[in-house]
C-alpha cells in the first residue's frame, strides 16, 4: 500500500513539473520497450513461479537444493536478459517506431534517448525479482514491499535533483538508480541475512532449473492483457497530444486501491495456496480461494462506487497544479470513473492466476490470457475509433473483465476452485449497495458547483464520504452482511 502511495505522489509530481504534454507521453512510452525487454526474457516468472518451487523446496527440508537451483536460475538468465538488452539497445529506434510512429519527430527522438537510458534498470529488475521469491518463500514479506517504495522515490528524487538541467531524463535517471538500490540491493541484503547462498552457476542440467523453465515459458511467450493494457492504451493514444498522460495519470490513481484490493493480497496468498497445494489439502486449498475472492470482490465493489462518483473532485484535488490544469482534470476524471468500474475484475483476476500457477499449471491461465488480449485489440481498435481515450478505457474495462471471467472458469472446470464455493449472496449483497451509496452520493454532491475551486472540491469530497459511507454502514447493518466480520477475520 505504501507503495502505491508513494508512486500516486511520484505521479503527483510529475503533474507538477511537467502537465500533460507531448514531452510526459514520450517519457512514459520511453518505459514500454523496457517493460517487453523484462517480460519477454523474464516474464514475471522470478516472483511467480519460483515461490512455488523454493516453498516446496523448504518444506521438504531440501535447503541445498534450493540453494543450487538460486543460483542456476539468476546466473543463466541474467545472462540471456543482459544480451537481450544489449540487442534492444541497438534497435531501440526501430523498436519504438513499432508503438509510437504517430510522435513527431521531437518526441520520438526523446522516447528512443530516454528507453535507452531504462533499459539497464531491467536486470536489477529481474535478480530484485527472484531474491525476493526467496524471500517471500520464507513468508518474509517486509523488504519485498520496501523495494518499490525506494524505486518510486528514485524517480521523485531524480527529478527534484536534475530536472532543471537534464528535463524529464532525470527521471529516467532515477528510475535506474531505484530499481538497483530499492529492488536489487535491499532485497539482496535481506536475502544474504537469512543464509541465502549464490555460487555462478551455469548448471543447465539441474533439474529443478528444468522445472522452472517449463513452468516458465508459457509465462514469457503469453501476453497477460494485465500486463499488455498499458501498452495498447499507449500505442492507440500516442496520435492525441497529452492522452497517453492522462490516461497514466487516471491508471495510477486506480492502481492505489488494487494495491490494496489485489496485488498485494495476490502476492502475500501465493506462498499460502502454494503450501496448501504442496500439502495435498485441495479441499482446503478451494475453500481458502474462494475465501480469498469473496472477500476482494465484495470490498471491491463498495470501493468502485466511491471511486466512481467521486473522480473529479479526487483527480482534481491529488493532480491539478503546476503545468496541469482543470480542463486537464475533467479529463482524466473520465478516465478514472471508466476505469473504477472494472476494480472487482483487476482484484480477483490476480488471486484467481495465483491458485493455478500454485498448482503448478502456467500453461493454461497464459494460453487463456493469450487469447483473450489478442481477440480484445479489434475491441480496442473499434472502441477507440467511435469514443477516443474514452473508448479505450472500456476496452480494458471489458478485456480484464474477460480475462478474470475465463480463468475462473478454468478453475471450476479443473475442479481445482468450484465457483459455487463463493459467498454470492454476500458478493450480490455488495454489488447492490454499492450501486445505491453510489447513486445517493452522487445525487448529495451535485449539490456543490465544480468549477476548479479547491473549496468545492474538498466540500463535494466531504459530502460524498459522508453519504457513501453512511449508506454502506446502513445497509450493510440491513441487509445482515456479514462482510465486515470477514474482514476481519484472521
Amino acid at each position: 500500500m505504501l507503495s502505491r502511495v508513494v508512486g500516486f505522489v511520484r505521479e503527483i509530481y510529475i503533474a507538477w513539473a511537467f502537465g500533460a504534454t507531448p514531452t510526459t507521453d514520450a517519457y512514459l512510452a520511453g518505459f514500454t520497450i523496457p517493460d517487453w525487454v523484462n517480460y519477454l526474457v523474464a516474464g514475471g516468472t522470478a516472483s511467480i513461479t519460483f515461490v512455488s518451487i523454493y516453498t516446496r523446496f523448504l518444506a521438504e527440508k531440501r535447503e541445498e537444493d534450493a540453494r543450487k537451483t538460486f543460483s542456476a536460475i539468476i546466473t543463466i538468465m541474467t545472462a540471456v536478459l543482459t544480451v537481450g538488452i544489449i540487442l534492444a539497445e541497438i534497435f531501440a529506434p526501430q523498436l519504438n517506431h513499432l508503438m509510437f510512429s504517430k510522435f513527431t519527430p521531437e518526441q520520438f527522438a526523446l522516447c528512443v534517448h530516454l528507453t535507452r537510458i531504462l533499459l539497464p534498470a531491467q536486470l536489477f529488475f529481474y535478480v530484485g525479482g527472484v531474491v525476493s521469491a526467496v524471500l517471500l518463500s520464507r513468508r518474509m514479506f517486509l523488504l519485498p514491499a520496501i523495494g518499490p517504495v525506494i524505486y518510486n522515490g528514485g524517480i521523485i528524487l531524480g527529478g527534484l535533483i536534475f530536472s532543471h538541467r537534464l528535463g524529464i531524463a532525470s527521471l529516467a535517471y532515477g528510475a535506474v538508480a531505484g530499481a538497483f538500490v530499492g529492488i536489487f540491493l535491499i532485497n539482496a541484503i535481506g536475502a544474504a541475512r537469512t543464509g541465502v547462498g549464490y555460487r555462478i552457476s551455469f548448471d543447465f542440467r539441474n533439474a529443478a532449473f528444468r522445472e522452472w523453465v517449463k513452468l516458465s515459458i508459457p509465462l514469457m511467450l503469453g501476453v497477460s492483457l494485465v500486463t499488455a493494457d498499458d501498452w495498447i492504451l499507449r500505442y492507440f493514444a500516442s496520435g492525441s497530444a497529452g492522452d497517453i498522460t492522462r490516461l497514466n495519470y487516471a491508471k495510477r490513481l486506480f492502481q492505489v486501491p488494487i494495491a490494496v484490493l489485489g496485488q498485494a493480497a495476490s502476492q502475500a496468498s501465493l506462498p499460502f495456496f502454494a503450501r496448501l497445494f504442496g500439502e495435498k489439502k485441495f479441499s482446503e486449498f478451494a475453500e481458502t480461494v474462494n475465501a480469498s475472492i469473496y472477500r476482494m470482490v465484495a470490498a471491491a465493489l463498495l470501493a468502485s462506487s466511491f471511486m466512481a462518483v467521486a473522480a473529479l473532485p479526487l483527480i482534481d484535488l491529488v493532480y491539478r497544479r503546476g503545468h496541469l490544469h482543470f480542463a486537464d482534470s475533467q479529463t482524466t476524471a473520465v478516465y478514472f470513473f471508466w476505469f473504477s468500474l472494472s476494480l472487482a475484475f483487476w482484484a480477483a483476476q490476480g488471486l484467481y492466476a495465483r491458485a493455478f500457477y500454485a498448482a503448478g499449471n502456467t500453461l493454461t491461465p497464459m494460453i487463456a490470457s493469450s487469447v483473450i488480449t489478442l481477440a480484445s485489440l479489434p475491441m480496442y481498435s473499434a472502441l477507440y475509433r467511435n469514443f477516443s481515450a474514452v473508448g479505450l478505457v472500456a476496452a480494458s474495462d471489458l478485456g480484464i473483465a474477460a480475462n478474470c471471467l475465463a480463468i475462473a472458469f478454468l478453475l471450476h472446470r479443473r475442479n481445482l476452485v468450484p465457483l459455487g464455493g463463493l459467498e454470492w449472496k454476500e458478493i450480490g449483497k455488495a454489488l447492490v449497495i454499492s450501486v445505491l451509496a453510489g447513486a445517493l452520493s452522487w445525487e448529495v454532491a451535485r449539490l456543490v458547483q465544480m468549477q476548479g475551486s479547491r473549496v468545492a472540491d474538498m466540500k463535494a469530497l466531504a459530502l460524498m464520504v459522508v453519504t457513501w459511507a453512511g449508506a454502506v454502514a446502513g445497509a450493510l447493518w440491513l441487509t445482515k452482511s456479514t462482510l465486515l466480520a470477514d474482514l476481519r477475520r484472521r
